[in-house]
C-alpha cells in the first residue's frame, strides 16, 4: 500500500493524543463508572461526531483558518472554558452531596449531546489533527490519501472512547467510584476547573 507508512505515523501520534488522559476522556470515565456502559456509550459516540467534527475540519484545510482567525478562536476558547467549568461545578457539587441517589441519569440522548458538546468546544482538537496529519501527509498528497487518514483517525478515536466506555462501566470500577465517589469527583472537579480556566485565560490574553 503506497501510503502505508504514513497511516501508520498518523495513527501512532494521533493515538499518543487521543488515548491519554484530558477532559474528554476524564468526562468519559466518570460517566461510565456513575451513569453505566449504555450511558457511557452514548457519551462516547457524542464526543466520537465531535472529533470527527475537527478532522474534517483540519482535513479540509479549514484548520488552518480557525487557527488564523482570532476573533473566532477566542469566542471557542471562550466558549470551552466556560463548558469546561460548568462540568467542574456539576462535579464538585456531586463531591460535596453526602448521597448520590438522588442524581437523577440523563437519557441517552443527553448523553450523547453533551459528549458532542464537549469534543465541539475545545478549539485544540483541531490542532492536533493538524499536527498528526502533518507528520504523515505532505502538502503536496492529493485529496485520497488525506480523507483515508482522517476516516482512520476518527475510527481510532472511536475505538478509544468505546474502551474507555467498557473499560470504566465494570461493576469494579463502578463499585470503586460508589465507594470513593466524593474523592473521583472532588478530583474531577479541580481538572476540569484547571482546564477550563487555562482555555479562559489563553482566550483572554490571545
Amino acid at each position: 500500500m503506497e501510503h502505508l507508512d504514513s497511516y501508520l505515523t498518523i495513527a501512532a501520534a494521533f493515538l499518543i493524543v487521543t488515548v491519554s488522559p484530558g477532559p474528554a476522556n476524564l468526562a468519559l470515565a466518570t460517566v461510565a463508572m456513575h451513569s453505566g456502559r449504555r450511558a457511557g456509550l452514548f457519551f462516547g459516540l457524542g464526543l466520537s461526531v465531535g472529533l470527527a467534527f475537527w478532522g474534517a475540519v483540519a482535513a479540509t484545510g479549514l484548520g488552518v483558518l480557525v487557527q488564523g482567525t482570532a476573533t473566532l478562536l477566542t469566542l471557542l476558547k471562550l466558549f470551552g472554558g466556560a463548558y469546561l467549568l460548568w462540568l467542574a461545578l456539576q462535579s464538585g457539587r456531586s463531591a460535596v452531596r453526602k448521597s448520590d441517589a438522588t442524581k437523577i441519569a440523563a437519557q441517552n440522548g443527553a448523553w450523547f449531546w453533551r459528549g458532542l458538546l464537549l469534543n465541539l468546544s475545545n478549539p485544540k482538537a483541531v490542532v492536533a489533527w493538524m499536527a498528526a496529519l502533518a507528520m504523515g501527509l505532505g502538502q503536496e498528497t492529493n485529496a485520497h490519501p488525506v480523507a483515508g487518514a482522517t476516516l482512520m483517525c476518527a475510527g481510532l478515536g472511536l475505538a478509544n472512547y468505546t474502551g474507555y466506555a467498557l473499560t470504566f462501566s465494570l461493576p469494579g470500577f463502578m463499585a470503586g467510584y460508589r465507594r470513593w465517589r466524593r474523592w473521583i469527583d472532588g478530583v474531577a472537579a479541580g481538572l476540569f476547573a484547571l482546564t477550563g480556566f487555562s482555555l479562559v485565560r489563553s482566550a483572554l490574553t490571545r
